[in-house]
């Protein structure tokens, strides 16, 4: 058993005993607050937590497995997200060449890129080639009607649910001074947990101390929670500095832009729902909605915690 799996494995076993606890809090927060199921604050709380659960063991699988596990994993949580959101848009049918394009060419060369290590490519190739080339085929089809609205829906779900999330695997690629390459599955965990813990806590203070929310009207989130919970994802981060290359300085900060990048990336994501007149984005998982808003905060949060990664700890 190398080095890094046993870190995989303490750090399953480590998150299945906090998760334990926080589900024994909810219990008794319900069994005292809310008999019957029917306090919503409560109810989303231990919605949150159940949703922990079934990513920390699918994420946990894929890193025991490897580049092959990660990549198959995001690749189909990917494909899940871009239906997800296309299934929102308007779309005509000089449009469906374009999206069989987007699912069977575009997303699959985008991790197919990250698999091979072309960072010169899976960096630019869904923002420039991408970008380029669908508007092309769709006005081919000769169909005017709406064509930059349609056309825009289609990159904007490329960009979030294949280009951002393609970030988090390939976090794989980075090689740092003193870092064993095969680390590189520990990083994901870190992102992954410190976005998620930020998103715990934003909504725990948030419910209870926030007064002052960011966009009323539009989302819950208020700046105390937002704050509260950047401060305590910095702090998971540096309890998780182990798994990184950073230092416990470098992980915190590290941890505190992904975590209000992922606040933010919420609200983004909160502003578009609210245009399409939808409160979850899919019924794909019961009680749930569905892949993008398990994922959002990590969406957003992915991409730029790969470049921070790149542009100040990379070799």
């Amino acid at each position: 058993m190398t080095a890094t799996t046993s870190d995989i494995l303490l750090l399953f076993f480590g998150t299945c005993g906090l998760l334990l606890l926080l589900t024994l809090f909810g219990e008794f927060m319900r069994a005292r607050y809310g008999p019957g199921g029917d306090n919503p604050v409560i109810e989303t709380y231990m919605t949150r937590i159940h949703s922990w659960w079934a990513m920390v063991l699918l994420v946990s699988l894929a890193l025991l497995i490897g580049k092959i596990g990660v990549l198959v994993l995001f690749g189909f949580a990917s494909f899940a997200a871009l239906r997800e959101f296309l299934t929102l848009t308007y779309k005509r049918q000089a449009d469906h060449m374009t999206l069989a394009l987007a699912f069977y060419v575009v997303l699959p060369l985008q991790y197919l890129f990250i698999g091979l290590g072309w960072q010169g490519l899976y960096t630019v190739f869904i923002p420039v080639y991408a970008f380029l080339l669908l508007p092309i085929v769709s006005a081919l089809r000769g169909d005017a009607d709406r064509f930059l609205a349609r056309v825009a829906e289609t990159q904007w779900g490329l960009m979030i649910a294949v280009y951002c999330a393609s970030h988090v695997p390939a976090l794989m690629q980075l090689q740092f001074e003193g870092y064993p390459i095969d680390r590189g599955v520990l990083l994901i965990a870190f992102l992954v947990m410190v976005v998620q813990f930020g998103d715990l806590f934003d909504f725990f203070f948030g419910r209870r101390i926030g007064r002052t929310r960011i966009i009323p009207g539009l989302s819950p989130k208020t700046w105390e929670g937002m704050i509260c919970g950047t401060a305590c994802a910095m702090l998971v981060g540096a309890g998780l500095a182990w798994l990184t290359p950073f230092g416990v300085a470098g992980a915190m900060l590290m941890a505190g832009a992904a975590s209000l990048s992922g606040h933010f990336g919420a609200l983004v994501f909160a502003a578009i729902k609210r245009d399409k007149g939808v409160k979850d984005w899919s019924h794909l998982i019961p009680g749930q909605g569905g892949f993008l808003n398990q994922l959002d905060s990590v969406l957003f949060a992915a991409p730029v915690f790969y470049h921070l990664s790149h542009l100040f700890w990379a070799g």
